[in-house]
């Protein structure tokens, strides 16, 4: 009998991540099976094969994917025609709903069994996708528990498996051994600064977080910042900008990667909406998440919206746990009030913890096992 195979699509670093998770579930009970596709470094430490670089898909935005149609659908139906030669046993798409189901549907009526792993948040804005995942045929693997039967209502099959992160990021972060892995004061005020890993998130929340970060030296001038870089290339941009807005005099320590470090490091953090903002709730920071865009997008998505939360930690909470500052009101001056705010108030401080805690605990559950397990049942019945 030939070798399983496994195809799989993650479009950015927390793709990367996510889908990490699920190989290390799977390759103990898979060690000869190839697996390939586009995938990222945390993805390689698994034998994982990405054939086209992750990069090409972080693309963010209604009209900044536009401006890179032609290079996505080209990579896109690339991969279709190689995987429908191939046919492999399953195919797996990690997030990047965009380009994940268009090519779902194709692999599905061809006869290749789908799963899609993580729900786009439907819940929270364009609800109308459930149609296009229904047509996907794809079984999904959900993150939050409140969504296993949004999916089910629709006629969609799908399995609540936890979310990963959950479980790589431990209960109390170790505070001291960060900071000495970033060689940073164990005594010092240390914060975050976290614009986004994708090239376009850097574009239009870098300014406004660095300028913050240079409001509040001028407040407190021992503050010590870092800023973890998702790649070379994110870091050259960061750099750039920073340099083009005049902002060359604020001390900000790059990190290659290194985001939990520089979260469990963290005071307070300053954070772009997405995967992170849930990151920083499980390290149990305290946080201002801020997201600027092109206003073209902005003015398209603000009317999408079902609910007053874009932040994941307040979404699953509810209620505003953290402030949330976006587009036009994510100027530096409100961003570094925000943050200071974060940093002096103890009490606030701790009812995070508590709140993020419970939070922690909700999500966890054995991820890795679980989700493979799904993965297999479903490969084992198409065989």
């Amino acid at each position: 009998m030939p070798p399983i195979s496994i195809a799989m699509v993650a479009g950015e670093a927390s793709g990367d991540l996510l889908a990490s998770r699920l190989l290390s579930g799977l390759r103990p009970h898979l060690p000869d099976a190839s697996m390939y596709g586009i995938g990222g470094p945390k993805m390689a430490e698994y034998g994982f094969t990405s054939h086209w670089a992750m990069d090409k898909l972080s693309v963010n935005g209604l009209f900044e994917v536009l401006a890179h149609y032609r290079e996505l659908k080209g990579i896109q139906i690339a991969l279709r025609d190689r995987l429908l030669a191939e046919k492999p046993n399953i195919f797996i798409g990690v997030d990047a709903p965009d380009f994940n189901f268009g090519l779902e549907t194709q692999l599905n009526q061809a006869g290749i069994p789908t799963v899609h792993f993580i729900g786009p948040s439907i819940w929270a804005w364009r609800g109308g996708r459930i149609k296009k995942i229904a047509r996907s045929g794809s079984h999904m693997l959900v993150i939050f528990p409140f969504e296993e039967e949004i999916y089910r209502k629709a006629g969609i099959p799908a399995t609540y498996v936890g979310h990963p992160l959950a479980q790589v990021i431990p209960m109390v972060p170790d505070v001291i051994a960060a900071r000495v892995e970033l060689a940073l004061p164990v005594d010092a005020t240390v914060v975050a600064i976290m614009p986004g890993s994708r090239m376009s998130e850097l574009k239009y929340n870098t300014v406004s977080f660095v300028g913050a970060a240079k409001l509040l030296a001028l407040r407190d001038p021992n503050i010590r910042f870092i800023a973890p870089m998702a790649g070379d290339k994110q870091r050259r941009l960061f750099i750039e900008l920073v340099k083009e807005a005049g902002l060359g005099d604020v001390q900000i320590q790059l990190l290659d990667g290194q985001s939990h470090a520089a979260m469990a490091a963290a005071d307070a953090v300053l954070v772009a909406s997405g995967t992170a903002s849930l990151e920083v709730a499980l390290f149990k920071k305290p946080m201002v998440i801020a997201y600027k865009m092109m206003r073209a997008t902005w003015e398209i998505l603000r009317h999408m919206s079902y609910q007053p939360w874009i932040g994941l930690p307040n979404i699953l909470a509810r209620e505003f746990l953290v402030p949330e500052l976006l587009q036009h009101a994510a100027t530096p001056k409100a961003l570094a009030d925000a943050l200071w705010s974060q940093l002096e108030d103890v009490p606030h401080q701790e009812r995070l913890r508590e709140r993020f805690t419970a939070m922690h605990y909700s999500l966890l559950r054995d991820t890795a096992n679980e989700s493979a397990q799904a993965v297999l049942k479903i490969i084992e019945q198409h065989k």
